[in-house]
């Protein structure tokens, strides 16, 4: 299988709401910090006793096609992951935008701010591709770290971003107030052209 991976215009960007980021929860992430003197977080996984689908592009006011709306995106990236001609996922990447906080103002930091895969192509490499396209996106631009969100509920992207070398650096509980079983889990990897 040959994935095809291109940079296109931000514009572009409400193709990916195609792709679904659905994904089953059947297992969830209890997170303890250890003990003071000691860095990190410990997470553990739980089964949970009534698996549930999530879609957070189903959630009112989110997914790709209403971002326009609250940030300005003419700095973001947007990559494209095709095989044989059929977009089968995406990436985008925040990057110098005054309203997106995790930002946190500094224009060495990117943050990956969505990627996904279609679902029948999950498993192949494609996410790992893109991984690496951001990495090399950010890099072009002088980012000296790459920040990623997710949530205790996708233990399969805690797998994965921990697999391309990132360190969970912050963990919010309260940061979705009206998803209150979810905690923000903050993600990071320093990159610079040696990696």
């Amino acid at each position: 299988m040959k994935i095809i991976l291109n940079e296109v215009s931000i514009g572009q960007v409400a193709s990916l709401a195609r792709i679904p980021i659905m994904f089953r929860v059947e297992r969830v992430l209890d997170v303890t910090r250890p003990e003071i003197d000691q860095a990190g977080f410990a997470l553990s996984e739980r089964t949970i006793p009534s698996p549930y689908l999530k879609d957070y592009d189903t959630i009112p006011g989110e997914g790709p096609t209403h971002w326009a709306r609250h940030f300005d995106l003419s700095n973001w990236g947007f990559i494209q992951a095709q095989v044989a001609g059929c977009l089968v996922g995406g990436a985008v990447i925040a990057y110098r935008t005054a309203k997106v906080s995790l930002l946190e103002g500094r224009e060495d930091l990117a943050v990956l701010w969505d990627i996904r895969v279609s679902p029948e192509s999950r498993g192949q490499g494609i996410g790992s591709a893109l991984f690496r396209a951001v990495e090399a996106w950010a890099l072009a631009r002088a980012c000296r770290q790459l920040k990623v969100e997710t949530q205790n509920i996708n233990v399969p992207a805690r797998r994965f971003y921990r697999h391309h070398g990132c360190t969970l650096k912050a963990v919010n509980r309260s940061a979705y107030p009206g998803l209150p079983g979810e905690i923000q889990l903050l993600w990071s990897k320093d990159i610079s052209p040696a990696h």
